[in-house]
């Protein structure tokens, strides 16, 4: 089988592979849909790992199954996140799944950017789930970075009807927007450097949607009765957003930091100043199988449009090409490999 090796962003290797065996437990999918995430673009994180196959954004079918597997047959359409907790330390049983130390292991065998992978039995257990008929690989593939966002924002607390600026309108920002608006916040301002992604933003409902060069706080006092947001969610690691996110936030309001920054970076605020105000500050990292069950049931149900997000589409021979644009991403949101 073939698989794409990375070594860097510029650097990506199709060699031949042997496909892997099914063991005790695990299944064989034939990926058929394998979306670009912005981690696989943090050559900070990847390179020093390298050479590794990428990949988790995925759905495709089971080829096969190994022994001892239920529930699961040749032919079924599934989708599969590389990340499961192990449901029994204390950090699951308190409801903190992405804390877990087994989430941060990957259960594929290779990665996502490869025409098999080898699904380990934890994960085969609890993040391999059935893709309704209705919903293409392609929206299947989703599922991982859709269920991200639903843990983030329920972290967050949002609320009916708050006010949020997102800062940040790629493909991570853009789900957040149709998600808050599906759970019925706003007004909800969008912000990037990026005229396409603002165009994007306006065209998946967003109130506004602002150039991060523009006074953006004016701009939601403007057009938000007088105040700053009551949520901020930051889907960049871009520093300058990071920073701006203080500048935006109402007394009472929550910052969601959504995205990680260079590794140096080190945020400095004044501190008593958030201190009186009551600013809550929250972080959130990964999906737990719950949260990938609400993605796929959001799917599903049209609740969250997918596909109109998809704008680039290569073969996994030309995975270089997807990796160069993603990188320079003039005019592309997710692009999607198909193997």
């Amino acid at each position: 089988m073939l698989a794409a090796v990375y070594h860097t962003n510029s650097d990506l290797r199709v060699e031949e592979f042997p496909r892997p065996e099914p063991g005790e437990g695990e299944v064989l999918i034939r990926i058929r849909a394998s979306g670009i995430c912005g981690s696989d673009l943090m050559e900070w994180y990847r390179v020093p790992k390298a050479p590794l196959v990428l990949g988790h954004e995925v759905a495709g079918e089971i080829a096969e199954t190994g022994p001892g597997v239920s529930g699961f047959h040749a032919g079924d359409r599934v989708v599969a996140t590389h990340h499961v907790p192990c449901n029994e330390c204390r950090y699951c049983l308190s409801d903190r799944h992405t804390n877990c130390p087994m989430i941060r292991e990957s259960g594929f065998n290779p990665g996502g950017f490869s025409e098999y992978v080898c699904v380990a039995p934890p994960n085969v257990e609890r993040g391999v789930f059935h893709l309704p008929e209705s919903v293409s690989f392609e929206e299947g593939s989703f599922t991982e970075p859709l269920g991200c966002v639903t843990r983030a924002v329920r972290a967050a607390g949002l609320r009916q009807g708050e006010s949020v600026t997102i800062l940040g309108s790629g493909t991570a920002g853009l789900l957040c927007l149709q998600y808050i608006l599906h759970l019925g916040a706003g007004p909800v301002f969008a912000t990037d450097s990026n005229e396409f992604k603002l165009r994007k933003a306006m065209e998946f409902g967003a109130t506004c949607a602002f150039s991060s060069s523009d006074d953006i706080a004016s701009l939601v006092r403007e057009n938000n009765s007088g105040y700053l947001s009551d949520v901020v969610i930051v889907c960049t690691g871009a520093q300058a957003a990071i920073k701006s996110a203080f500048e935006l936030v109402s007394p009472s309001g929550k910052i969601l930091f959504f995205a990680p920054s260079d590794p140096e970076f080190a945020l400095d605020f004044p501190f008593n100043e958030y201190w009186w105000s009551g600013v809550r500050i929250v972080s959130s990292y990964a999906a737990a199988p719950r949260d990938l069950q609400e993605a796929l049931s959001l799917i599903g149900k049209g609740a969250v449009d997918v596909e109109k997000m998809i704008t680039h589409r290569f073969s996994l021979e030309d995975i270089q090409k997807g990796f160069t644009l993603a990188e320079n991403p003039e005019e592309s949101l997710k692009i999607m490999i198909s193997p």
